[in-house]
């Protein structure tokens, strides 16, 4: 590529996970290009498949049932959904925790829409919920699918090939990128790392203490359009990014 840039390009890349917490859209809105980072093994007992809502006795995982081929080297790409009604269960828990909630009637509705879809493979779901949430929270970041390309290498030099060929200029890793993210790499191919630490912003919930950590619905149902404004609160900025990577 050598077309002269105005600005460095900020990326950032997530594998596909159900009904996101807030973090993902903070790493999200700070980015130029976010790839859904859908060529990676797929997660048991993480989040590519359930997350968290509020409840009045705590905390409750919505889990959407997968197919097991009973091998654990399945990409996410190939997981299928186990269509049993599962979508109508998620309906109903999200129903009866948040229809007291000031702005149910103005989300509730459309996600019901995309969980009445009937996806085969939890990908498309995932993307399709991202994507819907994104627009609410009129982040407008450019959105790109890792299996659109042919990203090459393991680990930190999968990321490093997937910016080059993005072409970023500044990476922004979540919290446990510092763990194999190989930084001298990066900044010799003229990418600056960055490594996010999100300050989870305490908001109005209803029904007992606050609960951090809840899909970003919790936040949605609760501050409407307020929602992007709290998740972004005493968090990093996009300028502030290009400031740290002058440094760099």
């Amino acid at each position: 590529n050598i077309m002269k840039k105005d600005k460095p390009i900020i990326l950032s890349a997530h594998q596909p996970v159900y009904m996101p917490w807030l973090g993902l859209f903070h790493k999200i809105a700070l980015a130029d290009i976010f790839c859904v980072f859908d060529i990676v093994q797929y997660q048991r007992k993480d989040f590519n498949n359930r997350n968290k809502i509020k409840t009045s006795s705590g905390d409750l995982w919505l889990t959407v049932p997968v197919k097991s081929s009973g091998r654990f080297d399945c990409l996410i790409t190939d997981i299928e959904i186990v269509n049993n009604g599962w979508n109508k269960k998620h309906l109903k828990s999200i129903e009866l925790n948040y229809k007291k909630t000031p702005y149910f009637d103005q989300y509730y509705y459309d996600l019901k829409k995309i969980l009445d879809t009937p996806y085969q493979y939890l990908v498309d779901l995932n993307f399709d919920i991202l994507v819907y949430i994104l627009n609410i929270l009129n982040i407008d970041t450019k959105i790109v699918k890792a299996s659109d390309y042919l990203f090459e290498g393991v680990k930190s030099e999968l990321v490093l090939d997937m910016c080059i060929q993005l072409n970023a200029d500044i990476y922004i890793f979540g919290e446990n990128g510092k763990d194999y993210a190989n930084i001298d790499t990066f900044i010799s191919a003229g990418v600056s790392p960055y490594f996010q630490s999100y300050n989870h912003p305490v908001y109005n919930q209803i029904k007992g203490k606050f609960m951090p950590y809840m899909s970003v619905f919790d936040l949605l149902f609760n501050e409407g359009q307020n929602s992007k404004n709290i998740l972004m609160l005493d968090n990093v900025t996009k300028k502030d990014i290009l400031t740290l990577s002058k440094d760099l």
